[in-house]
């Protein structure tokens, strides 16, 4: 039998320790790290699913943290990923974000995801299934039920989300709070969101198929989630936007950025109403174009919300896209700007009016002159940074484990927030759904000219069911 290792004298222990510590102080200082080292383990994995574009830039953000490590790509597109792939030559590429899970997911803690609408949720569950921290771009999802299942599994999984909406991070928001919270305008029955968007082609027929596919882009990969079909040239990289099958419209693009204000300000949840009207497009005299597949080139969308804790009143909130705007308040003077001329926001409340710009950025109590007269002591905290402080936080909430630290915009507020630009894409996609006549030839519009009652729990319009079915898509086979 073996003998049993004998515990060292003191004197031993201590001549041991002395020359563990000077063989500590010699370690050359690259392998220590200089000033602002940040050590392996304390350093967030990441993996971007969509790295062109916006997720060039969020990925770019999240590395300027010095917090993170940039592991993997994965892009459909080769030309799109190229930028970023230089910047992070260490990183290791993929195509399809499936097989980079299957084979990297031991390998990195994080995943930012930046591809069109239409596969956002089924790359972020993916992600959230295998307890991985995501970051998704606005909006959240291309489908109601999509917002709802993504919002309940971020709490299922215990995973740090956050939604790419910088604004939530920004100071106007908090200042519209503070404003709010002081009483400044009273409860709020009103509010106007606008936007010049689209700034792509809505309102048109499907293009013709082109020739061939480019050799960098993987045509069925990009498809993913949606239906197959030959491929069209301007869809990739960025007028995808405007068709159905895989954009949002400029609900999507901009609702999530104009929206988040009255959210947060006013404690909103879910919407109990929703109605709309649209652009047309007259292809010949009196013969207006049917182009069911495309969003249309403008909207008003007017959605109504329930009291809540912090507004004690119902609130209409009033959508406008494609450059209509809403009637400038008497408050405002004739040369100042409304809103930032192309987006605003407005509320308006019983005792007074505030207004702000993309992002809910520079903040206006109305007339103008009250901004600079009014001073309300801050009572919310600032996100260090701003809106561009919304990846850092990120990165730091991830570094911090599920429930340690705050983000601005998880999935818990930005679900909901989702829910009610895509309820308002289904009375836009409503305004346009036919149903043969009763009587005699032709067909009605039914979604026109009505309001859609809205059903949260189920997840249901209960007086027009033919909107429902845009509720929840069905995948294409392999993408379930």
């Amino acid at each position: 039998m073996s003998q049993l290792p004998t515990s060292p004298t003191r004197r031993e222990f201590i001549k041991q320790s002395a020359a563990a510590v000077a063989t500590f102080m010699i370690v050359p200082r690259f392998v220590l790290g200089g000033k602002g080292y940040t050590a392996p383990s304390d350093q967030l994995v990441i993996a971007g699913v969509g790295v062109g574009g916006k997720g060039e830039s969020d990925l770019a953000s999240f590395a300027k943290t010095g917090k993170v490590r940039i592991a993997y790509l994965c892009d459909v597109d080769d030309r799109r990923a190229a930028r970023s792939a230089q910047a992070f030559p260490q990183a290791t590429y993929y195509k399809d974000w499936r097989q980079l899970l299957d084979k990297e997911a031991k390998n990195f803690d994080a995943m930012s995801v930046s591809t069109p609408d239409h596969n956002h949720a089924a790359v972020t569950l993916a992600a959230m299934q295998l307890g991985k921290h995501v970051y998704v771009q606005k909006p959240l999802t291309h489908d109601l039920y999509e917002a709802r299942a993504l919002t309940e599994a971020a709490k299922r999984h215990q995973v740090v989300t956050q939604m790419g909406n910088q604004g939530a991070s920004g100071d106007g928001v908090r200042q519209l709070q503070e404003w709010y919270d002081a009483n400044l305008i009273g409860k709020v029955h009103t509010v106007y969101c606008w936007t010049d968007r689209p700034v792509w082609p809505q309102g048109i027929a499907w293009p013709t198929p082109a020739a061939s596919v480019p050799p960098e882009l993987d045509w069925d990969l990009w498809l993913g989630t949606a239906p197959a079909r030959p491929y069209v040239e301007k869809l990739v990289p960025f007028n995808w936007r405007g068709w159905w099958e895989y954009g949002t419209g400029a609900l999507g693009d901009m609702g999530c950025h104009l929206l988040e204000a009255p959210f947060r300000v006013l404690g909103l949840q879910y919407a109990s109403a929703v109605q709309a009207s649209v652009g047309s497009v007259y292809v010949d005299e009196f013969k207006r174009g049917y182009f069911p597949e495309s969003c249309p080139p403008s909207s008003h969308v007017t959605l109504k919300f329930p009291e809540t804790a912090k507004n004690k009143q119902e609130v209409t909130v009033h959508w406008m896209d494609g450059g209509i705007q809403p009637e400038r308040p008497e408050e405002l003077g004739a040369n100042e700007l409304f809103g930032d001329g192309g987006n605003g926001i407005l509320f308006v409340g019983k005792k007074g009016k505030m207004m702000a710009s993309t992002y809910a950025a520079n903040p206006r109590l109305l007339p103008t002159s009250r901004t600079q007269e009014v001073r309300v002591k801050p009572s919310v905290a600032r996100v260090p940074g701003g809106a561009e402080g919304h990846y850092g936080q990120w990165v730091e909430a991830c570094l911090a484990g599920y429930g340690n630290h705050y983000v601005s915009s998880p999935f818990e507020t930005a679900g909901p927030l989702t829910e009610a630009l895509l309820m308002a894409n289904l009375a836009i996609r409503g305004y346009d759904l036919p149903r043969p006549k009763a009587t005699g030839p032709g067909v009605d519009y039914p979604g026109r000219g009505i309001e859609l009652l809205w059903d949260p729990k189920q997840l249901r319009v209960t007086n027009f069911d033919e909107v429902n079915q845009f509720v929840k898509r069905t995948y294409r086979p392999g993408w379930q």
